[in-house]
């Protein structure tokens, strides 16, 4: 079977992929947040929504990375794992 790092290692020479990849990096990096987010609360999905005042299928989509949630969605997550939300600006290095 083939694992998804071992193709991504593959398709990453690609410059079409790797473009697309960098592109999306950031919303992978806040979906991967929000995931280490709930699992370090030690929740799943469901409890995480209930304490939202939501749905699991809400949280799966945030997770999932489709969307991009607002402020106020990142609070209710924040709150509701018992963290505090900080949203920062770095120096992109690229850009300059």
């Amino acid at each position: 079977m083939t694992k998804v790092r071992d193709l991504h290692a593959d398709w990453i020479k690609d410059p079409e992929y790797r473009e697309e990849y960098e592109r999306l990096g950031p919303e992978f990096d806040l979906a991967l947040a929000l995931i280490k987010a709930r699992t370090q609360a030690g929740l799943t999905q469901e409890q995480l929504a209930a304490r939202m005042k939501t749905t699991q299928s809400v949280v799966a989509r945030l997770e999932g990375g489709r969307g991009q949630p607002s402020t106020r969605t990142l609070e209710k997550v924040a709150k509701a794992t018992g963290m505090r939300l900080k949203i920062s600006f770095e120096l992109d290095e690229s850009a300059v």
